[in-house]
């Protein structure tokens, strides 16, 4: 790809309309960042180190943890870089590079949305013979699966996006390498990569949404069905946590890439809610609507002060 550009590297501008504010803004996403890597990364203890969570359902949450951390590296650690004065600059590659883990991270967290959709209409619908049909080997299949669709998603957006030629300007409107802010600065005709990136991202969440909106359908028929209201409280509070979390998810993606005049601040407002601040609100929403979850992360912390004492 970098025969295709005159340019080395790029220079990211930030968030648009926040000059001065700089300091504020490195204070506030150093500690929505580490409160997501430290939230993440204690559930995923907490599912490792009880045995009474080694389930289907919790495997995927594991799983979602460990996307919740490496989702927002892919971004925040250069702005954080910036945001303390040091260089804007990023090279081509690392551009690409960027792009192609935020597509790669961020589809396949998608895919692993609707597996856990469909882990719960099983639960739900199929009781009985729910670790009968989430046998090991199909969990493990599904979460390949998706990281193949996240993997040739990816592939096919940074392709159309760096076989253009870039011969300047490089300064990029935005606080990372993504397709609205990238594909401005094409010397070449950049319409077909446009109508791919659109095509690709909105065809794939429409497909995952709509996975999702069909599970979620088959299990609102069973909760209905179910006489009494303590047995509906319990069904549904397995999925309140999941269904919170899909539309802190898809919300951002829907309204960045099927907009059909970008707007800088706008897309900024929305990436950064997407990017940092719902990965953050993962581990929140787990963790506190989860009774498991809370009993594991308390024996965790029990073993950790008792070590020390």
């Amino acid at each position: 790809m970098g025969n295709r550009s005159l340019l080395n590297e790029f220079i990211l501008l930030g968030i648009p309309q926040t000059e001065g504010l700089e300091t504020v803004l490195l204070i506030i996403f150093s500690f929505i960042y580490l409160f997501t890597l430290l939230g993440n990364l204690l559930i995923f203890t907490a599912i490792i180190s009880s045995s009474t969570l080694h389930t289907p359902m919790y495997f995927f949450l594991g799983l979602l943890s460990i996307f919740d951390m490496l989702f927002p590296s892919v971004t925040c650690p250069k702005m954080l870089i910036y945001l303390s004065g040091l260089s804007r600059a990023i090279s081509y590659k690392s551009c690409a590079a960027q792009l192609f883990f935020y597509h790669l991270l961020g589809s396949t967290e998608g895919c692993l949305y609707s597996v856990m959709a469909y882990d719960r209409y099983v639960a739900i619908c199929h009781p009985l013979r729910y670790m009968l049909i989430m046998k090991p080997g199909l969990c493990v299949g599904l979460v390949m699966i998706a990281f193949l669709v996240g993997c040739l998603h990816a592939t096919t957006l940074t392709s159309f996006t760096f076989h253009l030629t870039y011969c300047g300007p490089n300064r990029v409107d935005h606080f990372f390498c993504d397709i609205p802010a990238i594909l401005p600065l094409a010397c070449t005709d950049s319409s077909l990569a446009k109508r791919v990136g659109s095509i690709n991202v909105g065809l794939l969440a429409l497909v995952l949404l709509f996975s999702v909106c069909v599970s979620y359908a088959h299990i609102g028929i069973a909760i209905l069905r179910i006489r009494s209201a303590e047995g509906r409280r319990k069904a549904f509070s397995t999925c309140s946590a999941h269904l919170t979390a899909i539309l802190c998810a898809y919300g951002p993606v829907i309204i960045i890439y099927l907009q059909r005049t970008p707007n800088p601040l706008l897309g900024a407002v929305v990436q950064i809610l997407n990017n940092i601040v719902s990965p953050m609100l993962n581990s929140l929403i787990y963790s506190l609507r989860n009774k498991e979850v809370k009993s594991s992360l308390k024996r965790v912390f029990r073993n950790v002060l008792t070590v020390q004492e």
